[in-house]
């Protein structure tokens, strides 16, 4: 069990404790080289490589945590940064491309209703409870109506069905199960995904840099391949144009091949295919594409 005197001088960083996120955040850390071991009852994991104590806490507290301080990083959704109405009180240091989802105003299909002004005065059901108050607030000042908003954890989009709401606020991502509800969305408050946050007055500004250059350099890596190939330098422009790099490809001689180079450069991953092929067409030959773990960029 670790004990309070175990934190010391650690920087406390803080993780979903379950759920997919969590899953996500565990390839995230082992890409970084944050190496730790969880008993599966304990809450928090200490570093066995870096001076940092994880800390696993439900998703929705963390950006709490993170502006008061109690932690110095933290990974949850941008959605509980603003529903925890910590924007501007803790720093979204990194974008992690996971997670990516809608905050929406959904209604039954069939209930005529098409608009957000459309449900002022009527039935919320929401997990973002404090984020619809704040939408709605003003809208029933001005049209002198009350809109009940309601706290649902789960199931929120069962609330229609049962009688419970005329509109649900929820995350929609491929819309499966908003359209298997029978419902479709009306409005959309803000997109959201993952995020790296920190507190602002943070006592380890250095380690944190150091563990943001980390993560970056995994969201990178997923992003990205490394391409090689040799191609004739008659040919080296249009190369060049197929594969130019992040900042430009290297590009070396073939000492047994004359009139030969070498090429390498960063490719998206996605468009791997369709590269490899058009190298094809302009006479490339040794075309390979390596994956990677982690790098700076």
């Amino acid at each position: 069990m670790e004990f309070a005197s175990d934190l010391d001088n650690r920087l406390l960083f803080a993780v979903p404790k379950k759920g997919r996120l969590y899953e996500q955040c565990l390839e995230l850390l082992k890409g970084s080289d944050v190496h730790f071991r969880r008993n599966s009852r304990q809450d928090i994991a200490l570093s066995t490589n870096l001076p940092v104590a994880l800390v696993f806490l439900p998703a929705a507290d963390i950006p709490k945590y993170v502006a008061e301080g109690n932690v110095d990083l933290g990974i949850t959704g941008q959605d509980m940064v603003v529903e925890g109405e910590c924007e501007g009180k803790v720093d979204e240091i990194v974008e992690l491309g996971f997670g990516k989802c809608r905050v929406c105003l959904q209604v039954p299909v069939k209930s005529g209703l098409t608009t957000l002004d459309d449900l002022v005065g009527k039935r919320i059901v929401t997990s973002f409870d404090a984020y619809a108050r704040t939408v709605f607030s003003p809208l029933d000042q001005a049209t002198k109506k009350k809109t009940t908003i309601s706290y649902v954890s789960g199931s929120v989009e069962a609330a229609c069905a049962l009688g419970l709401a005329d509109g649900i606020i929820d995350l929609v991502e491929s819309g499966e199960t908003m359209r298997a509800a029978g419902l479709h969305d009306i409005h959309t408050f803000f997109t959201t995904q993952s995020v790296l946050l920190a507190n602002k007055n943070t006592k380890h500004p250095e380690l944190v840099e150091k563990i943001a250059t980390r993560v970056r350099g995994v969201i990178a890596a997923q992003r990205y391949v490394l391409c090689t190939y040799n191609v004739e330098r008659k040919n080296l422009e249009k190369a060049k144009f197929i594969t130019p790099g992040r900042q430009a490809p290297t590009v070396s001689t073939l000492d047994s091949h004359e009139g030969w180079v070498a090429v390498s450069a960063m490719i998206l991953r996605k468009e791997k295919g369709e590269i490899m092929d058009r190298l094809t067409e302009i006479g490339a030959t040794d075309i390979m594409v390596m994956a990677f773990t982690n790098c700076r960029v």
